[in-house]
């Protein structure tokens, strides 16, 4: 294979760079999504679906042409029926009435003219005149498409419709500036996103016979964010202003700014850009039109529709959510608005957990997660069984001093989100492991933990007596016995296990390799010795 020429290689970048900037400026709205492909199997039957689903033809849409089929009843003395097709001049002929010309007639204009011809020859009688049946028409649909192509399709189809049994559109298709050329007449713009979002049916027009349908490719956008229903970027339309951007993006959300609504633009140089602000008010009743590449931006209003509450849990007479006001309700103020304590409430053991909002992830913990404790270090150990016992939000509160003591310093002003825990009052130490008789003992404030120990009955049989360890109720921490100021109630005094001892067999193996290994020194030894000699 050749190399590449410097110039091959250069035309190579610059089209690598130019379709991802190409593609950057797309528009991406969810009806984009609109490329259904189908085969020709597949497109029969939709059009069968698609003459279903489209209801009575309204008469001043529709156009008859060649090949539609025409029910007409003249009512008098007797009734004379006919059913007639319109000859591919356009033409229809009534026995005893004659030819009648009705190309580039609606449904309407043509009934109209039928009903006249046939007064000609008929005097006081009833006229009924229907369309029973669609012509097939043929249409093209070129420009950037996945194939450019023409289709037979019903009499009544639409735009979408032939859209939809197309081979599909493209990711850079201009939906919203299809053009429709007839054969007589002017082109026609449509945007048929108008038509998806809205049901806007001057969008999405019924197709004539020889029309071609010309999808151009995206060359110009706008776009709008913010507190908008459908955020995105959209094809440019001429004409087209702010206000009927925001309407076809959905309209505001309930939190959008409206008094200074952004419009970012370029200036004419297509280098710097401006910003300019404008009220909502204003912009309904100026026609701001848009330009290609501007960005409206709409800002939501800050501190809206917040919710301001606080949860409180527990042992209070009236549990459940609270209202604050923003910087300014506390602590012992928001107890006494849920009816203070119950008799059975644990000041001590209380708690005030806060959200954190972005709390910032502990690498070195989740490092250590991973780990197995005897891989640790014996810092890792010990910073991981901190952080272990840590609990996250919980926010320093001494609810004793603030309630019995009343010290204002512990009166902290609540935030939204904020949960107030009050458990159930303790009364009673809790003895774990190595006991003669585990269970809960009756807290005495003059005990000792010895003779916690000595009520639950002493030491169990496989007791490890040195290393008894206290774990306060309310901060999680083990403390040795000797360390502990005061046990209180709810604390837990846990008796840890002796380590089993080895096994015979092991320790026999052990000492068979120990004076196997003294053996063979000493042996060695000897030997050294007799050979100095």
């Amino acid at each position: 294979m050749n190399k590449l020429t410097k110039i091959q290689v250069v035309f190579f970048l610059s089209t690598i760079f130019f379709g991802i900037s190409f593609a950057q400026n797309l528009p991406d709205y969810p009806e984009r999504s609109f490329r259904l492909k189908l085969d020709s199997l597949q497109a029969a039957q939709n059009f069968a679906s698609t003459v279903a689903t489209e209801g009575s033809i309204d008469p001043e849409e529709y156009y008859v042409g060649p090949g539609d089929k025409i029910f007409i009843s003249i009512s008098g003395v007797k009734e004379i029926i006919h059913n007639l097709t319109l000859n591919q001049e356009g033409w229809l002929y009534i026995p005893q009435v004659g030819g009648i010309d009705l190309n580039q007639l609606t449904l309407k204009e043509a009934k109209e003219k039928i009903s006249k011809a046939i007064n000609r020859y008929y005097k006081n009688v009833s006229i009924f005149i229907s369309l029973i049946d669609f012509r097939m028409i043929r249409v093209s649909l070129v420009g950037d498409v996945v194939k450019t192509k023409s289709y037979t399709i019903p009499a009544n189809a639409r735009l979408s419709d032939l859209i939809s049994i197309s081979n599909g559109l493209t990711k850079t298709s201009n939906m919203r500036n299809i053009k429709i050329i007839p054969k007589e007449g002017d082109p026609k713009v449509c945007d048929l996103l108008a038509f998806l979002r809205f049901g806007n049916y001057d969008q999405n027009p019924m197709l004539r016979e020889g029309d071609v349908v010309v999808v151009d490719v995206v060359d110009k956008t706008v776009q709008i964010s913010g507190l908008i229903k459908y955020p995105a970027k959209y094809e440019f339309v001429e004409g087209e202003t702010v206000y009927n951007l925001i309407q076809l993006a959905g309209g505001f959300l309930t939190r959008a700014k409206r008094d200074t609504i952004e419009v970012v633009r370029f200036f004419d140089d297509g280098e710097l850009q401006k910003s300019e602000y404008y009220s909502y008010d204003y912009i309904k009743e100026n026609n701001i039109f848009l330009q290609n590449m501007d960005h409206v931006i709409i800002r939501q209003i800050p501190e809206y529709y917040i919710d301001y509450f606080v949860k409180i849990a527990g042992y209070v007479k009236y549990p459940g959510f609270y209202r604050i006001a923003k910087d300014k309700t506390t602590l012992k103020g928001i107890i006494e608005k849920a009816g203070g304590f119950l008799d059975e409430a644990s000041l001590t053991e209380a708690t005030l957990t806060r959200k954190i909002d972005n709390e910032e992830k502990d690498l070195e913990f989740n490092r250590l997660k991973l780990m197995e404790p005897k891989d640790m270090t014996q810092d890792e150990y010990a910073y991981f069984k901190a952080r272990s016992r840590e609990r996250s939000g919980r926010v320093v509160v001494n609810f004793v001093r603030l309630f019995k003591q009343n010290d204002k310093k512990e009166n902290i002003v609540l935030r939204k989100g904020d949960v107030i825990t009050i458990p159930e009052r303790k009364n009673y130490i809790t003895m774990l492991g190595q006991i003669i008789n585990p269970g809960n003992i009756i807290y005495d404030s003059s005990y000792t933990v010895d003779d916690y120990i000595n009520l639950a009955g002493g030491f169990g049989w496989h007791a490890e007596e040195g290393e008894v360890r206290v774990i306060k109720a309310k901060t999680g921490e083990w403390i040795y016995p000797e360390d502990v100021e005061s046990l209180e109630p709810g604390d837990a005094i846990w008796v840890p296990e002796e380590p089993p001892a080895p096994e015979f067999w092991e320790i026999f193996n052990t000492t068979l390799q120990v004076l196997g290994q003294v053996a063979a020194v000493v042996a060695a030894t000897a030997a050294i010795i007799i050979a100095t000699r």
